[in-house]
This record gives C-alpha cells, sequence and structure tokens, in this order.
C-alpha cells in the first residue's frame, strides 16, 4: 500500500516495520492496537478519574510504549508527556492534557479501520494455484506452530484464491476458529481445503 494512507493517519509505517520486523507481524501489530482501544481508554479514564496517578503512569507509559510500536510517533509523545507528569507528580499537566491526549488517541483509532481495510483488501489479492498450495502448506505450519500472527496472515492471503462457494465457506469457518485460539480444528479445515486448490 501507498505509505500516505498511513501518512495520513498520522501513522509513520517505516518507524512501525522498524520496531516490528515485518509486514504481516506489524500489521497483526496495528490490529491488536486497534482492538484495544475501548479496554485501554476505559482503563486511563478511570484511573484519572480516581486520581490513581501511580497507575496511570504505568498505563500511560503502556500506550506510549504501544503507539511508538505502530509507528504513531505524535500520539506517543503525547502519552510520553503524561508519563513524565505523573512521575514529577505535575498533576496540572495530567489535569490539562488528559482529556486531549485521549482525543487524539480516538482520532487515530478512528482511522485505522480504514488502514486495516484497506492493507487486508491488498494482502488478500488474487493468487495463482500454486501460490495458494504453498501458502495452505505455510498456514499449516503456522497452526502446528500455534503461531496466531501467522496464522491469520495466511488465511488472509488463502482468500485471493478463486474458491469455490463451499470451500470459501470452510476457509471462513476455519479463520473462525484461528481467531478463537481452536488451531486442531482450523487445521482439519485447511486440510479438506488443500486438495480443491
Amino acid at each position: 500500500m501507498d505509505n500516505s494512507f498511513f501518512t495520513e493517519a498520522g501513522i509513520d509505517k517505516e518507524a512501525g516495520l522498524g520496531f516490528t520486523g515485518s509486514e504481516d507481524r506489524y500489521m497483526s501489530a496495528l490490529k491488536r492496537y486497534r482492538d484495544a482501544y475501548e479496554k485501554n481508554r476505559a482503563n486511563i479514564e478511570k484511573l484519572y478519574t480516581d486520581k490513581d496517578y501511580e497507575n496511570y503512569m504505568i498505563a500511560v507509559h503502556a500506550m506510549k510504549s504501544n503507539s511508538r510500536m505502530i509507528g504513531a510517533t505524535s500520539l506517543a509523545k503525547l502519552f510520553e508527556e503524561l508519563e513524565m507528569a505523573a512521575r514529577n507528580n505535575e498533576i496540572t499537566i495530567i489535569e490539562e492534557k488528559t482529556a486531549d491526549t485521549l482525543s487524539a488517541y480516538e482520532k487515530l483509532y478512528n482511522k485505522l479501520d480504514s488502514v486495516i481495510l484497506k492493507e487486508d483488501e491488498i494482502s488478500s489479492a488474487e493468487i495463482s494455484a500454486d501460490e495458494a498450495k504453498d501458502i495452505a502448506a505455510k498456514l499449516l505450519d503456522a497452526l502446528d506452530d500455534f503461531d496466531d500472527e501467522l496464522s491469520k496472515e495466511f488465511v488472509i492471503k488463502l482468500k485471493g484464491y478463486s474458491f469455490n462457494d463451499e470451500m470459501k465457506d470452510k476457509l471462513k469457518e476455519a479463520e473462525s476458529y484461528i481467531n478463537d485460539f481452536m488451531y486442531d480444528e482450523a487445521a482439519e479445515l485447511i486440510k479438506e481445503i488443500s486438495p480443491t486448490i
């Protein structure tokens, strides 16, 4: 994907790739970041309301690290400022900047779906039978290793093959099993699908 799509969302993809090491792991980190939004935001708001600044500092430190890992550098700096304020007991800064930082976090969260959707569309671009066979074999290996991230990425890529409707349904079912950490069940379905490629 053109990196300008990430830039518009406030993400430095190259920086994120530097932390995660590969495209697949980067996209997985981006999805985990998005999926944790509601829980993380609610936690920070509660700690702020409760004036539990010690645990608040831990929470915003984690958000600084997580934001930096996906390349959301400017947001990471905002969380870092809150972390330092909590560390130095600068309550005024916490009171002035928590709402604005959470607002910036929300804006990024709202943009992540379109970034991830666009990347998934590209990831599941049309693939040949040979490519599909290779990906299916790699997917079985990943399932055998209980590798959640790789399994999910290979399923997305496998969707690029033109299966018949029955096999498409089985692939969706396998994806659902992977999301529920039911790797053996997913592997059985992939073993059914593979000979039809």
